[in-house]
């Protein structure tokens, strides 16, 4: 039997979801996986930070959160800043959820490198550091014996990165095409309904799977690091989000989205790539006219769909239907599942 001691760098929607889940699984992961664990540190950006190793009650953690309280009524530990978090936790496996930087994947990049150095497993749902420095954290995680994976990092908690990794090995990815975008493609159903643009936008603002800002959104970026994210990993060709040709949704209206449903067609942001060997000769994020003959016609509101087309398997597809934390958390405890293993 392993015991592992875990640490959550970021403890909002996603981290809390993840404990959650550990306690819901804490049985099953020692009956199956011959796997117990505790708790060592949580840091969060505007309720403290937690350290203790002799275990911290993730109950009690997750209910101070809920009545907007710090972290830090549980301790009396200093915590200085995330790195010194990362040094005092102590942890062998480091859960690194901070929010995402777009341009340059810091400070969540440079928390990962520590955390390897000092011979931790670390798990991410953090798009920045993959699209930035994919192959400098693979290969020193590698050099400490430790495992990086990052399966929630695109379509939350499906099995994109691992199903390459794990079930289909000596398989080449030539191109791949899909919804990567839950928000948009909510949007676009809702302008279906009847909804105006801004009206559409509220209600995902209202419903909290847009931000305040919505412009990664609607504007394209957050695809445009998710198609970046699978042609660096998948594809093994290092390609920023800035590199993305990219397209938002803001020019479609009501109008355009009923011409189209007449015409047996639907309106979707689709991210696609293509290969030529090793080079990409298309990367792109654009709204398209997708036809009733297309699976990806009935994939509605926030559910997500990406085909891949390989040289060994043809077309294969995978669907997320309406994912949230709880499957972004459950991608998370896949890979320090399989870290550990």
């Amino acid at each position: 039997m392993a015991h592992y001691k875990l640490a959550f760098l970021g403890f909002g929607n996603v981290g809390r979801a993840l404990a959650q889940l550990l306690i819901r699984k804490k049985t099953e992961l020692k009956e199956k996986h011959d796997i117990t664990f505790s708790v060592t540190g949580i840091a969060t950006g505007s309720h403290g930070s937690l350290v203790n190793q002799n275990g911290i009650d993730l109950f009690g953690a997750l209910e101070l959160m809920r009545a907007s309280q710090s972290l830090s009524l549980l301790t009396s530990e200093l915590v200085e800043d995330s790195f010194d978090f990362i040094q005092k936790c102590k942890a062998d496996v480091l859960f690194e959820n901070t929010s995402a930087n777009y341009e340059t994947g810091q400070p969540a990049l440079d928390h990962i490198k520590n955390a390897l150095e000092l011979g931790m497993h670390v798990c991410t749902a953090n798009k920045g550091p993959i699209v930035h420095a994919y192959q400098e954290l693979k290969d020193l995680a590698d050099a400490n014996g430790v495992g990086f994976l990052h399966e929630s990092t695109v379509m939350d908690g499906a099995p994109i990165f691992s199903l390459f990794r794990e079930a289909i090995p000596a398989s080449n990815l030539l191109s791949f095409k899909g919804i990567l975008n839950s928000t948009t493609n909510l949007i676009l159903s809702r302008l279906e309904g009847g909804d105006s643009f801004d009206e559409a936008v509220k209600h995902c603002q209202d419903i909290g799977i847009a931000e305040t800002d919505p412009s990664g959104d609607v504007d394209g970026w957050d695809a445009a690091i998710k198609v970046a994210a699978l042609v660096t990993v998948l594809m093994g060709i290092p390609l920023k989000p800035q590199e993305v040709e990219r397209e938002g949704v803001r020019n479609i209206t009501p109008e355009m989205v009923a011409n189209a449903l007449k015409e047996g067609k639907r309106y979707k942001l689709i991210c696609s790539a293509e290969r030529d060997g090793d080079k990409i000769i298309s990367a792109k994020v654009a709204p398209e006219l997708i036809p009733s003959t297309s699976p990806i016609y009935s994939v509605e509101g926030t559910s997500s769909i990406v085909e891949f087309k390989t040289d060994v398997l043809g077309d294969l597809s995978v669907v997320e239907k309406d994912p949230g934390p709880h499957t972004t958390a459950y991608g998370l405890l896949a890979d320090f599942i399989n870290a550990v293993k």
